[in-house]
Parts: C-alpha cells; sequence; structure tokens
C-alpha cells in the first residue's frame, strides 16, 4: 500500500528597507541595533558603500562608516522579517 503525502512548504517572508541616516552610526545607536537585532530570529543584515555586516554585533555596524546623510539598507529574511526590518529602519530613522 502506497501513501502520498503533501511536501511541506514554509512561508519565508523577505523585507527590505533603506534609510538616510539622520546621524552618524556611533556607538550609541549602534548598541541599540545590535540589541534589537538580537531579539529577532529572522537572519538580518545591513548594507551601506558596498558592504555588508550583521547587525547583532556593535563594532560591525559601526564598520560601515555610515555616516549623517547616508543611505543603509536593512534586509531580512525569515518569519518576523517585517517586524525586524521595521525595528531596525525605525532606530536608523531616530539616531542622534
Amino acid at each position: 500500500m502506497s501513501t502520498s503525502s503533501e511536501p511541506t512548504t514554509t512561508t519565508v517572508s523577505r523585507h527590505e528597507t533603506a534609510v538616510v541616516l539622520p546621524a552618524s552610526l556611533h556607538a550609541r545607536p549602534a548598541g541599540r541595533l545590535a540589541r534589537a537585532a538580537a531579539g529577532f530570529t529572522s537572519a538580518i543584515r545591513l548594507e551601506h558603500a558596498g558592504r555588508t555586516v550583521d547587525p547583532t554585533g556593535v563594532l560591525a555596524v559601526m564598520g560601515l562608516g555610515a555616516t549623517a546623510g547616508s543611505t543603509v539598507t536593512v534586509r531580512a529574511e525569515g518569519d518576523d522579517a517585517d517586524e525586524a526590518v521595521a525595528a531596525l529602519a525605525h532606530i536608523l530613522a531616530t539616531a542622534e
């Protein structure tokens, strides 16, 4: 006797947004980004000037060298990608 089973499909959300920074990414906003990023299960990446980093590391975020007026792209892939991108984009957009 043969049984057929339907393949299991998982929907993975992908989301991205670009943010023009009001201030440079120094230690304080980098720390806020790292703490926020660590709270999500999605794979999150920040991109600036051809470089891509994992935002869970403060030094990696600071190492992007993003300054006021530059654009940073937030990308996420996973179950909570939309929420992750929204949260990190908010932190970037309100950086002081």
